[in-house]
């Protein structure tokens, strides 16, 4: 990596243990920092061996968040996009998987000319290339960088050295260490305890890197006496020990950053000059976040509710629709199978609206189809997302168009009426990992619609993730039948969106709107079906 000292680089670490929010601390500097006029973006590194989440179970790792260009990435870059409103691409997410493949592929090649190939220099080279790639791509003032894992993990080795090099290569002012870690609280002792924290800088310190700001996770307040222990131990200034206490939404950690002057610490360490944060509109969607004026209870039914990260896009879209809506919108997690085994009634019957989310595989597929045809005949607003869609289709296309059995060819081979089917472009794919419909993709939505009613506009762009389509064979019967097809892609002539008739909201599209609501720009389709909602619990 050539020496270069037009980006600013900073690094963020975590330590103890997993789950403490890096990312989320990332994309809350991310915002105050752009929030200061600064041009920022932000780089996840994982040190999984997988080329991409794409594969994994969501509920071993969360949902698989999908930008722009169609890449499968980690669930931190929705954190990215929600706070600092900038598109991630397949550059911001690189795994230890994609950076050996890089490296075999070069050595393969021949390109180090018959050399022995190590961690370091060539992985270590490799890490370092792709950061400076987005930093001089984007023309950036700051990089911000995300080492996935825990300080300590094996597999995170190569990339804390590549950091600990990238801070010698740039100079001491143009790159700056942020160390996340625990700070727990003993309720037997009534102690905070500050010797967690300690060893995980002393484990960064063995590594070559002595972190310049230390985030401290917390449920209770840090005493200043603790604070000044964990400055004096760890070798860091007092003021640069930040508190990271446990908030009731995480849109308020900028703001707690930005009170503990987080970003002005930042751009002295750096050199940066810029003007202070303005954090106004973002603190009136807070505002409305935390003091609503009434509540909705929506369900979601699905079959990963165990793990409430397979939906974290989802999850954040209504916060965003619910503080547009000056609502608070309680989500009630039904896994599809137990309406299954006891029926939709009992179950639904307290929520004011049931979305069902996207997923893969047949296990409760007939829960989900029941979920639907409940909110169908009882009137409730419904908004099926990718899978949720299909289900729609299928379950009008067995109970109103008559066509017994319909269903998806993903669930079963021989059908009569497959409604569903494999597009003609999967069908003799074998390999799995990023190969499906992924990406952004232009939709035309007919006017008098739902749809219509909620972009307002007839061309639209969305962000897909699947296989399987509605399948055109049935379109003019399901239409005879009164379903009503209210987006299509005119390119590759597929439906994109449907609507029920004769119903107060029911919307189920293709592709995967959650991807793309903000706190300061909720996706309209949350919003109305939030405002859908809240109409009928009235």
């Amino acid at each position: 990596m050539q020496k270069k000292t037009g980006t600013k680089f900073i690094f963020v670490t975590g330590g103890v243990v997993s789950a403490l929010g890096k990312g989320i601390a990332a994309a809350s500097i991310g915002l105050l920092l752009k929030q200061r006029g600064l041009k920022v973006s932000i780089l996840k590194l994982d040190p999984y061996l997988n080329l991409d989440p794409g594969t994994m179970s969501p509920m071993q790792h969360g949902e698989v968040y999908v930008t722009e260009d169609g890449a499968e990435t980690d669930l931190d870059l929705g954190h990215y996009e929600r706070f600092i409103d900038v598109n991630m691409t397949k550059q911001n997410n690189a795994t230890a998987g994609q950076i050996y493949e890089t490296v075999l592929s070069n050595e393969r090649r021949g390109d180090y000319l018959g050399g022995t190939v190590q961690v370091i220099p060539h992985v270590t080279n490799e890490i370092k290339n792709r950061i400076q790639f987005i930093a001089d791509e984007g023309k950036l003032d700051v990089l911000i960088v995300e080492i996935g894992g825990t300080v300590g993990d094996i597999e995170s080795l190569p990339f804390i050295e590549a950091i600990r090099q990238i801070k010698y290569d740039a100079g001491s002012q143009n790159a700056l260490y942020v160390h996340l870690t625990y700070v727990p609280y003993i309720a037997a002792a009534g102690e905070i305890k500050t010797k967690p924290t300690q060893h995980s800088v002393k484990n960064l310190l063995e590594l070559g890197i002595q972190p310049d700001i230390l985030i401290a996770r917390t449920e209770q307040p840090i005493p200043k006496s603790a604070k000044e222990k964990i400055a004096l131990f760890c070798n860091v200034e007092k003021r640069c020990v930040i508190e990271a206490k446990d908030q009731s939404t995480i849109y308020q950690v900028p703001i707690e950053f930005n009170n503990y002057k987080l970003d002005e610490i930042i751009c002295e360490k750096l050199g940066i000059e810029a003007p202070e944060s303005d954090l106004e509109d973002w603190k009136k969607f807070v505002k409305y976040i935390k003091t609503p004026a009434h509540n909705v209870k929506i369900a979601i039914v699905g079959k990963y509710v165990g793990l409430k990260d397979s939906y974290k896009s989802i999850i954040e879209a209504f916060v965003h629709a619910g503080s547009e809506n000056k609502a608070k919108v309680e989500l009630k997690w039904v896994n599809s199978e137990d309406i299954e085994h006891s029926g939709p009634a009992d179950i639904l019957s307290d929520v004011s609206g049931i979305l069902v989310p996207g997923g893969f595989g047949d296990r409760g597929i007939e829960g989900k189809l029941l979920a639907v045809k409940y909110a169908r005949e009882k009137k409730v607003p419904f908004f099926g997302i990718c899978l949720g869609m299909q289900c729609a289709v299928i379950e009008f296309a067995r109970n109103v168009g008559g066509m017994k059995n319909a269903n998806s060819t993903e669930f079963a081979r021989k059908l009569k009426f497959p409604v569903i089917d494999l597009m003609a472009d999967q069908k003799k794919i074998k390999i799995k990992g990023g190969t499906m419909r992924l990406g952004a993709f232009e939709c035309e939505i007919e006017k008098g619609t739902n749809m219509f009613n909620a972009y307002q506009k007839t061309t639209i762009s969305e962000r897909h993730r699947h296989r399987f389509e509605v399948n055109n064979e049935y379109i003019n019967t399901l239409e005879d039948c009164g379903l009503v097809l209210a987006g299509k892609n005119k390119m590759l002539n597929l439906v994109e969106a449907i609507e029920m008739p004769d119903h107060p909201w029911f919307v189920g599209v293709q592709y995967h709107p959650e991807l793309k609501s903000r706190l300061t720009k909720t996706h309209p389709l949350f919003r109305d079906f939030v405002k859908a909602a809240i109409n009928f619990q009235k």
